[in-house]
């Protein structure tokens, strides 16, 4: 299995109320893939991040194998979500990939 885990940080020109409805949004459009796209076993969005926290979300998704994680990328599905609910609102991205136990 292979582990995908990414953090975001929103754009600071954002009031507290817009970034919530961003996160809700990324979250509603990144966990309403399950099902949708081969190989991918669980995908959840954290978008309640403690204090101590410097970034706004989290992506946990979990993968049968790296060339399942490799399709989700260029997915259809995956792009249009990446492309008007991420990428347009966030200004930071941290990726890590990894092969769980």
């Amino acid at each position: 299995m292979v582990k995908h885990v990414i953090l975001w940080k929103l754009k600071e020109e954002y009031t507290p109320e817009e970034k919530q409805k961003i996160k809700e949004e990324i979250k509603a459009g990144l966990e309403g893939l399950a099902g949708k796209i081969p190989g991918l076993r669980e995908i959840k969005v954290n978008i309640n991040p403690l204090p101590s926290s410097n970034c706004d979300l989290m992506l946990d998704s979990s993968f049968d194998d790296e060339e399942s994680l490799k399709g989700y990328s260029v997915h259809p599905a995956h792009v249009e979500v990446a492309n008007t609910k991420v990428r347009p609102f966030t200004m930071q991205r941290c990726c890590m990939d990894y092969e769980a136990d």
